[in-house]
């Protein structure tokens, strides 16, 4: 017998990934953030706790995001009242990034819930597994 879908790795990473996001999603509902506004948001109040100011492009990098696609969602988190973007003093063309006080309020319990989903979906598979595999495929060299 011909091998199927469910023996093809990219098809059932496809798979996993969708039932992923719809977890990640329904956990984040409530908190009023789209997975992508999660992930710019957590990486800004982290960098932030970590004493730095990251500009658009370095936040970016950090998500491993589009730069303009970074650009709209900031404006929404701004928007949100959850981060501040100031002009940098060296360099006024680019925006340095810091937390409101409700986004720093906000950040930790929205990574809590992420991490609730993550524990629940990762289950099955032994935590050090997991995390070998996954930061194996993440930072594999592209062709």
């Amino acid at each position: 017998m011909a091998p199927g879908p469910g023996d093809s790795p990219g098809f059932l990473l496809w798979h996993a990934t969708l039932r992923w996001q719809r977890d990640i999603a329904a956990a984040l509902g409530p908190l009023d953030l789209t997975h992508v506004q999660f992930v710019l948001l957590a990486c800004t109040w982290w960098l932030n706790s970590q004493g730095e100011h990251p500009n658009q492009l370095a936040l970016a990098r950090q998500a491993g995001t589009d730069v303009k696609m970074t650009s709209q969602v900031l404006r929404a988190l701004e928007t949100k009242g959850l981060i501040e973007r100031e002009v940098d003093p060296s360099d006024t063309r680019a925006k340095r990034l810091r937390i409101t006080g409700a986004g720093a309020e906000l950040a930790p319990r929205a990574i809590a819930a992420v991490e609730a989903v993550d524990a629940e979906f990762f289950r099955p598979v032994p935590r050090d597994d997991t995390l070998a595999l996954l930061r194996r495929l993440a930072t594999a060299p592209e062709a």
